[in-house]
This record gives structure tokens, sequence and C-alpha cells, in this order.
């Protein structure tokens, strides 16, 4: 579902990738994992179609991205890439649903089919009371569930997860990582999720070590 083929990039003169294949299942949730500065944030940001790779090739769903006009990748991306960042990135002027919406308004869908979306995203995660709720009167865990109910929106192929549990207590950590595989066994979502966090990288379907800019 996910492939890349020799994935370089760098910065300046230091190569942060060097060479990377990796291929990704449909309903896989895989983690990446390793030191500061091994690239991870990078790869993902590349598998994302955010920063462009200096060289290889990145298939999503049989799509070459590498070959897109910006205009095409930024549309590719909006209806089959979800994001799910440290910190939720909700924005703060809009209450839960109306964030949860915005992604599905990009894409062209009419508010009724994207508030009857989001409804039932939210009454799966158990949020619905808090739909009118702004990101200010939430706690930290519901904020992280709003950014993912916001990245399934428009039923993308695949969500990437950037330290998305990062900021939260133990509690909401592990209620946002169940969360995960709830929506891989209920939905057959794929996740790719770079962390830190050792107890998630165990319970992922696969761990991809990094380290250097490259896969061990």
């Amino acid at each position: 579902m996910i492939k890349l083929e020799g994935i370089t990039k760098s910065f300046g003169s230091l190569q942060v990738l060097k060479g990377i294949d990796l291929e990704i299942t449909k309903g896989e949730v895989v983690s990446i994992v390793g030191p500061s500065g091994a690239g991870k944030t990078t790869l993902l940001q590349i598998i994302g179609t955010l920063d462009e790779p200096d060289a290889g090739s990145i298939f999503i769903n049989g799509t070459n991205v590498s070959r897109m006009n910006q205009k095409n990748l930024s549309a590719f991306r909006n209806t089959h890439i979800g994001f799910v960042f440290q910190f939720h990135q909700l924005l703060p002027e809009f209450n839960a649903i109306e964030n949860i919406m915005i992604p599905a308004y990009i894409a062209g869908t009419s508010t009724k089919d994207a508030l009857d979306k989001a409804t039932e995203i939210l009454d799966f995660m158990g949020l619905k009371e808090r739909a009118l709720h702004k990101p200010n009167e939430l706690s930290g865990g519901e904020k992280q569930r709003v950014a993912v109910a916001r990245a399934l929106i428009n039923n993308p192929a695949v969500i990437l997860a950037d330290e998305p549990s990062g900021s939260l207590d133990t509690r909401n950590k592990d209620e946002l990582h169940q969360l995960f595989f709830d929506l891989r066994n209920q939905f057959g979502q794929t996740f790719v999720i770079v962390t830190h966090d050792e107890g998630l990288a165990r319970i992922t379907d696969r761990t991809v070590h990094m380290i250097d800019g490259m896969i061990q």
C-alpha cells in the first residue's frame, strides 16, 4: 500500500536519509523508532508528501506521488493522508466538530455530508457530547482524539502520526494507543507512527528501527 524505493534527503552537507526502502501493507500499525537525529520525522514528512526526497520514489495505493505537480499533490494529500502531531494543532476559534470538518470542506464535501461523517466519528470515539466545545474547553486527551478524528474525516489510505502521545499523561496515552488499534480493527486503518514511546513500539504490528539515516 505504501512503497518507498531508494529515498535520500540532504539538508546542505548533512545527509539525513541514506537510501530508504520500505513497504507498509494496508491495515498495518507500524512504529518508527530511533535516536534523535536518525531521520524519523524527515522520513514521515516525505511519506506524507510534505517534503520532497532528493532521489527515490514514493508509491501510495499504487500512485507514484513523486511525479505529481504541487496542485495535484495537495489534492492527493488531503484525500489520501491523515496527520496527527504531538500537539494537536486544532484551530482555537473553531469547536471540535468544526475542526474535524475542515479537511472535508477542502476536499469539496458538502456541509451536510461533512457534518454527518464528523458526528459519526466523534460518536465512535465517545466524544459526541464534546462536539461544540472549543479546544480550550477540552482535556489534552480529548484534543488529541479530536485531532485523530480530523485525520480520519476523508477516509485516508494512511494516518501518519509524529509523537502523537508525547504530551499526554499515562492514562490518556494508553487510551490513544488503544484507539489506533480500535480504528485498525474496525476500519482497516493503516498507521505509521514516529515515537520514542517504547510501550507503543512494543505493541505495534512492526517496528522500524532507524539510525543515522538508515533502516536497521
